[in-house]
Formats: C-alpha cells, sequence, structure tokens
C-alpha cells in the first residue's frame, strides 16, 4: 500500500511526548519534594500574600530567580523572532520546522533547570513581585485567545463582532510574544514545591510552552487541543479554591464554565442538542451548588469572571484600536524628509 502524509506526523508525535513529559516532571517534581530544604515561612496574611517565599532572601537568590526568567524569556522571544522572518516555509506544516525542535529543547532544559534552581536558590520571581501580576498574566492570555477566536467562533453564542476583528488579526500575528511572557513570568513566579495546586499549574504552564513550541504547524490550531488548553483553567481555578478553603471554588467553576457555555463549545461544530445539553448541565450544576452549598444570596458570585473576561475582551481590543491609530496619525504628520 502507498504510504501518504498522515497529519499526525512529527508535530503530533511531539505533542503527545510533550504531554507525558509535563505529567511525568509534576510527578518528579511531587517524587523530590521531600529533598526541599526546611524553611520557616511568613505567616500568610491574605488575599494578596504569596506563602510561598524566602523569609531571608538575599541578593543571590534574586539574582538567580531573574537571571534564569530572563534567559528563558529571551530564548524563546529570540526563537519566534527567528520563524517569523522565515518566508519560505508550509505556514501550518504537519511536520516540526527547526524552530519548534528548539523551542522545545529550550523549554524542557529551562522547565528542569527551574527543578534544579529550586531545589538550591529556592526562591521564584514572586518574591518581588505581586501574586495579582501572576494571575493577571494568565488572565490576559486567556482574554487575548477569545479576541483572536472571535473570527472564527464567535465571542458569544456564535455571533462574530467584526469590529474587533483588526485586534485579532494583530494578535494572530504577534501573540506568540505575548504569551511566551505571560506563561514563562508565571512559570518563574513560582518554586517548584510538590503540594497539588503548585503541581497542577505545574502542568498547565508546561503544557502551554508546549503549545507555543508548536507554532506554525497544524497541532497548534487543532480546536480540540485548544479547547483543552482554555478549559484547564476551571480544573486549576476551582482545584486552587477549594484546596484554600475559603468556600470560594463555585465562582471559579461555574465563572470559567460559563466562558465554555457562551464563547467556547460554538467553535466545536456541536449539534443544536449537544450545546442545548451543555447549557442544561451547567444549569442544573448552579442549581444544586446553591441549594446545598452555598447560600443562594451568592449566586451574583458566578458572574465575575465571565463578566470581567468579556469586558477586558473589549478593553483590550479598544486599546490596540487606540495605539494603531495614534501610530497612523504620527505617520500621517511627520513631515518629510528634507
Amino acid at each position: 500500500m502507498a504510504q501518504s502524509d498522515p497529519p499526525t506526523t512529527a508535530a503530533q508525535r511531539a505533542l503527545w511526548l510533550g504531554i507525558a513529559f509535563s505529567i511525568s516532571f509534576a510527578l518528579l517534581i511531587a517524587a523530590l519534594d521531600s529533598l526541599l530544604p526546611p524553611i520557616q515561612f511568613a505567616p500568610d496574611t491574605g488575599a494578596s500574600h504569596y506563602f510561598w517565599v524566602l523569609p531571608d532572601p538575599t541578593v543571590w537568590t534574586r539574582l538567580v530567580a531573574w537571571g534564569c526568567y530572563a534567559a528563558h524569556q529571551l530564548t524563546l522571544w529570540g526563537v519566534i523572532w527567528y520563524a517569523q522572518r522565515q518566508r519560505d516555509l508550509d505556514r501550518r506544516s504537519p511536520s516540526l520546522h527547526g524552530f519548534n525542535i528548539a523551542a522545545l529543547a529550550a523549554n524542557a532544559f529551562f522547565v528542569l533547570l527551574h527543578l534544579l534552581q529550586t531545589h538550591i536558590t529556592y526562591d521564584g520571581l514572586a518574591q518581588d513581585v505581586s501574586i495579582w501580576s501572576s494571575q493577571a498574566s494568565v488572565v490576559l492570555l486567556l482574554v487575548v485567545v477569545l479576541l483572536m477566536e472571535n473570527q472564527r467562533r464567535g465571542l458569544l453564542l456564535g455571533h462574530r463582532y467584526s469590529a474587533l476583528y483588526s485586534s485579532g488579526q494583530f494578535f494572530r500575528r504577534y501573540h506568540g510574544y505575548l504569551f511566551s511572557w505571560a506563561v514563562v513570568y508565571t512559570f518563574w513566579y513560582h518554586p517548584m514545591e510538590g503540594t497539588l495546586g503548585h503541581l497542577l499549574g505545574t502542568v498547565y504552564t508546561a503544557l502551554l510552552m508546549l503549545q507555543g513550541s508548536l507554532f506554525l504547524t497544524r497541532v497548534h490550531t487543532n480546536k480540540w487541543w485548544t479547547l483543552a488548553l482554555e478549559t484547564l483553567v476551571v480544573v486549576h481555578g476551582t482545584m486552587v479554591a477549594v484546596m484554600q478553603g475559603n468556600g470560594l471554588w463555585p465562582m471559579f467553576l461555574f465563572g470559567f464554565a460559563a466562558v465554555f457555555v457562551l464563547t467556547q463549545m460554538h467553535g466545536l461544530g456541536l449539534s443544536r442538542l449537544a450545546k442545548t445539553l451543555f447549557v442544561l448541565a451547567y444549569a442544573a450544576g448552579i442549581v444544586i451548588v446553591y441549594a446545598t452549598v452555598r447560600p443562594w444570596s451568592n449566586i451574583h458570585e458566578v458572574l465575575r469572571i465571565p463578566l470581567v473576561e468579556y469586558a477586558l475582551v473589549f478593553a483590550v481590543a479598544g486599546i490596540v484600536f487606540l495605539a494603531s491609530w495614534v501610530l497612523r496619525m504620527a505617520r500621517g504628520t511627520k513631515p518629510a524628509p528634507g
């Protein structure tokens, strides 16, 4: 039988190997957790406090954390810059380009380096920057994905907003730089601790780095793979909230799930019946939880995350539009040389 060139060659093999690596690496972190140096952490002071930082950081511990982060970040930006200057290539190849292999190797190296760094100097970037900056970087990533995908699946209930097309196109071209920053910054924010929350976060960021490494391949735009990455935040956000014990886990569960019902499921080609069943399951879940676990007076909290995300979509699009307008005006009013 004649051999064909199926779309599941090198790129898809790299995807599955990358998923296996991400899960195995989390298991390695857990196995080595008992070898971490004993640290007397400062008492938790509330929502803006990050617990896992050294109580007595030094110039050395700070330099190591920031130096490793900077090396990781600049390496990936360099790979993206190089790739965008390659003209004669298949923009959606089933195979791997050389820059994909370079990105995969770089991410694997720095992931292992972060584990080693945690066991030697421990601290991540959290010592010097707010926990809100780490969370905001991930939220920004999710918001820009909604903006970019508006032209394919719509923003709300399958409705496409043409006013967002130009901003979406801008991010389709340049989102690699932004997403690389968001993921790498978050990755180096935390030390490699063995708590369930840290392990889930590590797997999630590793999978996002894997996705970023496979740019300009067919796998990178596979709707089921990208949906899995978008919706993993439901699991991660809910599990972290459960472990914090503040009772706010329904806000994260139903807040992020609302984005699936309102937007993400409309890009999958589902039948009307399937969509209806998802909506009914979502509504039933809210009724059950707020009838048994949370008081009905708190049901408004399920709206917080979707309201923030959709508001940010238009805010980010507005910023891009304003910046492009200012640049056009500056170019138009710039005097001609001579």
